[in-house]
């Protein structure tokens, strides 16, 4: 039963995490989001080319796919297989985060297109909602600050996902937890590997300039 419910939580995390999105906003206009600005099918790359609507729409049901995983999924799971039993020696916070790391990694890698999917810093940010939502407030606060500095949605992405670890460590201590949100920076700094090459070459386009809306 421990690791049937803990099977349970990542595949239903994962196919929840893969729904992408971005690519079915863009697609019910007409548009296949994968070959226009950056072929990401996340809400930023929605954003630029949809509007704000588009974007904010895309933003909040990614950022849904992770609470719901935490929430939802990881409690479906637990009530369904472990139940009142203690002896199975599963928690509902150990099944939380499982959900949580495989809804990420639903998005970035979704079955649903050849596994490429988005960043994962919506998805990630509903995880966090669900998990550590005052290091969360920390990383946001950091998001904004980079964001309205430099106009980079990526460079303030970034700047927040190298926070998390520490932000939790602040507001948490739970080794576990801190480790955890440590991998998940790490991926998402990964996934940012195009735009960390175009900030250092000075091409990365800035949210709202006129390059964002053609950038290849």
């Amino acid at each position: 039963m421990e690791l049937l419910s803990y099977a349970i939580a990542a595949i239903g995390a994962y196919f929840l995490g893969s729904i992408p999105t971005g690519f079915l906003v863009a697609r019910a206009k007409g548009v296949d989001i994968r070959t226009v600005g950056s072929g990401n099918i996340g809400a930023t790359n929605v954003f630029r080319i949809l509007g704000k609507p588009a974007g904010v729409f895309v933003l909040a049901v990614d950022a849904l796919k992770g609470w719901l995983a935490c929430r939802l999924v990881a409690n479906l799971a637990y009530a369904w297989f472990v139940g009142a039993s203690t002896a199975a020696g599963v928690s509902v916070e150990h099944l939380s985060i499982i959900a949580g790391v495989f809804a990420v990694l639903g998005h970035n890698y979704t079955c649903w297109l050849r596994f490429k999917g988005g960043k994962g810093i919506a998805t990630s940010a509903g995880v966090l909602v669900a998990l550590v939502p005052w290091a969360l407030l920390i990383i946001f606060v950091v998001w904004v600050i980079v964001f309205t500095l430099t106009r980079y949605v990526s460079l303030a992405s970034i700047s927040a996902a190298f926070t998390l670890p520490f932000a939790v460590w602040v507001t948490q201590g739970s080794i576990m937890l801190i480790a955890i949100t440590a991998s998940m920076s790490v991926l998402a700094i990964y996934k940012h590997r195009g735009n960390i090459q175009r900030l250092l070459h000075g091409t990365e386009p800035r949210l709202g300039s006129a390059k964002s809306q053609s950038m290849p």
